[in-house]
């Protein structure tokens, strides 16, 4: 189950463009093409992303990633642990672990994250599972 508003969640990144490229970009923002410099790279992003939609589908379906947002809380990992089962996290969006999972409850129940996006968990979860992390 996704926690209301997480779907919503971006994730703030650093690049680093050349001169000439940002002046490209500055005169396109100008001439009205674009409202600012965030819009450009937002839109030539999903540009990239939506010509190769089949070749992320085809990638998403063969690693088994859940594409979206995947939370995990403590009673689902307390079942898992409970049942004796362990699953690999890979998500292709965000991924996130609640706040009341400890170290120990996500090193009993989880072998495996893999995560294209962002992944959210306490510190010391994140610390734990980071040997376990691709």
């Amino acid at each position: 189950m996704t926690p209301p508003g997480d779907t919503d969640k971006t994730e703030k990144i650093t690049i680093n463009l050349g001169l000439v490229d940002l002046g490209q970009i500055d005169l396109l923002v100008s001439e009205g093409f674009f409202s600012n410099r965030t819009d450009f790279i937002r839109t030539a992003i999903r540009t990239e992303l939506a010509q190769r939609a089949q070749t992320l589908n085809q990638t998403v379906a063969r690693k088994t990633l859940v594409l979206g947002t995947r939370h995990l809380s403590r009673t689902e990992l307390e079942g898992l642990r409970d049942a004796g089962e362990q699953l690999e996290l890979r998500v292709l969006g965000l991924a996130t672990i609640a706040s009341d999972v400890t170290p120990e409850l996500a090193l009993a129940t989880i072998s495996h994250v893999e995560v294209l996006g962002a992944f959210r968990a306490g510190s010391a979860v994140k610390a734990a599972l980071k040997p376990r992390t691709a």
